[in-house]
């Protein structure tokens, strides 16, 4: 948390900010998950923003100066625009002023996320993007391909879909709410997924992706948008965080795989 979904809506929030020019560059904390790079001010500062873009759960935010700033929110990152009357808070730890009197500000009490600045055209090269599997919102995401991934795979399905170096962009909270759509136990082995289960797979993950963007994204800790509007797909989980919740006969339980909890009904979600 933040997911795909959650960073595609901070990306369209983030359109308010298209062609403006930066003015000024303040960091209020320099280490984040990793340390933000010391050229940063003199790069960003005077350039304009040329295009708004998503790599998985990366923020691309390309310059006019064919540099790329590149926003990780982590755990519990957000970006909020706010306008000249901005009073810095607890947890803004970055913040980009604009000529127009637009402010974003990089806010995150965990900080967790990152801050990097990247040549466009070196973008590939780094190791987080790089390493990153097939976007889940990508037509490059066939059953076929996963298929011939994951055939001999030991790994539970669950686990296999938060592998961001196969599938890149799901998160925990959506893995439990696109296996029960799919009626996919989330114990289900790698090997034992029958190419007709992955097609099925595929379609929910599309489905409720695309829905949780329609909605503006979850909102359980911390997210909201850049303007502080909620997300809201929350209020349309089926089984995430609704362990007790009677379902068509069956009930949700909650187990833990791997360290993350898991929600699903085992009797709805049978393979079948």
């Amino acid at each position: 948390m933040p997911e795909l979904p959650e960073v595609e809506t901070t990306v369209k929030g983030l359109s308010v900010i298209l062609n403006q020019k930066i003015s000024n560059v303040k960091i209020h904390t320099s280490k984040l998950r990793f340390k933000i790079p010391n050229n940063i001010i003199n790069i960003l500062r005077y350039s304009k923003i040329s295009n708004l873009r998503r790599i998985a759960k990366l923020i691309i935010i390309d310059l006019d100066t064919d540099y790329s700033l590149v926003i990780h929110l982590g755990m519990s990152g957000r970006l909020k625009t706010v306008n000249k009357s901005y009073k810095r808070i607890k947890h803004d730890h970055f913040v980009i002023y604009f000529l127009s009197g637009m402010i974003l500000v990089y806010h995150d009490p965990r900080k967790f996320g990152f801050i990097d600045i990247i040549k466009t055209k070196d973008l590939q090269k780094q190791k987080y993007i790089f390493s990153l599997g097939v976007d889940a919102l990508s037509p490059n995401l066939t059953a076929q391909m996963i298929f011939k991934k994951i055939s001999k795979s030991e790994v539970p399905i669950k686990q296999i879909l938060l592998n961001q170096k196969l599938i890149a962009g799901i998160g925990n909270i959506y893995a439990s709410e696109i296996l029960f759509d799919s009626k996919i136990s989330p114990l289900t082995l790698g090997k034992d997924l029958e190419i007709s289960l992955i097609m099925k797979l595929i379609m929910s993950i599309r489905k409720i992706l695309k829905k949780a963007i329609k909605y503006g994204g979850s909102s359980i800790r911390d997210y909201r948008s850049t303007d502080g509007t909620l997300g809201n797909f929350q209020s349309n989980f089926k089984v995430y965080n609704k362990e007790g919740k009677k379902i068509g006969g069956d009930e949700v339980k909650k187990i833990v795989q791997y360290g993350r909890s898991t929600f699903y009904c085992p009797k709805l979600q049978n393979n079948k």
